[in-house]
């Protein structure tokens, strides 16, 4: 599969693999070693389970997060740009997609001398067993999907989350020099929920965390208010969202009357969750090269 689909995921995490094949697999792992991740020191979550990590359809993803970490990954010297990226994946606040909505765009983003920085931030906590996981996991998007067909889904980020974001941002700018970065040029990209953090992040505007750009894939489309020094703000949704798609395009019109610049991508089919790589078979799966030429209008892929 070249994506994760949100409700393609709910069958797995309701469901064991059919006998035809048909169901996507999901499967426990062991803990990868994250080599190089920072702690932001922001804490624990009471009562959270220990970190768990298993493949959904192949894909790393972890759950019960109880410390946030920052994971650079940076491009080579004669490449870098000077611009940075901090990233942070969706899963509803359960869980996180830390290869198809994390690592894969990292490792992009430094082919083209952009430094990027995989957020893993604290998640909600779910039961330790498998089996309980799988249904709490399957009642948080269960409740968004119908949500979202009546008009608008609601998760909203949870203060730990938030805070971790803010604390991401902080320490890129704090160790700039040490990683080629110029302070300046630090932008966000949030994919579903970490897109929903993304404009908390925004909204709030705290000291040192406001991003430089802002590209927020497959967001809550709901109604902002918008800071008056709010980066440019780059919006991929397909019109097909299950949770988002009924919403209309609130978001993005939130920056266009606050006069902030705005780019929105509206694919005609996709779904929620259609990945780095997009939904096979639809324009969707060009989103990244529209992502690419905002950049580079903005000046992120020169130096």
């Amino acid at each position: 599969m070249s994506r994760i689909r949100i409700l393609g995921a709910l069958i797995a995490l309701a469901t064991p693999m059919s006998a035809s094949g048909q169901g996507i697999p999901v499967e426990s792992m062991a803990t990868p070693a994250q080599s190089g991740a920072i702690p932001l020191g922001t804490g624990g979550v009471p009562g959270m389970p220990p970190e768990s990590w298993f493949t959904l359809a192949g894909r790393p993803t972890v759950r019960n997060v109880s410390t946030a970490t920052l994971l650079p990954v940076l491009p080579a010297k004669d490449k870098a740009t000077g611009a940075a990226v901090v990233i942070a994946p969706g899963g509803g606040f359960v869980m996180e997609s830390m290869e198809a909505e994390a690592m894969k765009p990292a490792r992009w983003f430094a082919d083209h001398g952009i430094a990027a920085f995989v957020l893993k931030y604290r998640l909600d906590p779910t039961p330790a067993p498998m089996n309980a996981f799988k249904q709490a996991a399957l009642a948080r998007f269960a409740a968004a999907a119908v949500a979202g067909a009546k008009g608008g889904a609601d998760i909203p980020a949870p203060a730990p989350a938030l805070v971790d974001a803010q604390a991401a941002m902080r320490l890129v700018r704090a160790r700039a020099a040490q990683w080629g970065v110029d302070p300046k040029r630090v932008a966000y990209v949030g994919f579903s929920a970490g897109a929903i953090m993304g404009v908390d992040l925004v909204k709030t505007a705290a000291p040192g965390t406001m991003p430089d750009l802002f590209a927020a894939i497959y967001p809550s489309m709901a109604p902002t208010t918008v800071a008056p020094a709010a980066p440019p703000l780059f919006v991929a949704v397909a019109s097909d969202d299950e949770l988002f798609g009924k919403q209309g395009y609130g978001l993005p019109d939130s920056w266009r009357r606050a006069g902030r610049p705005v780019e929105l991508h509206v694919y005609e089919h996709g779904g929620h969750g259609f990945g780095f790589d997009g939904k096979s078979g639809t324009t969707s799966s060009g989103w990244t090269q529209a992502l690419l030429t905002w950049l580079g209008t903005h000046g992120w892929l020169t130096t």
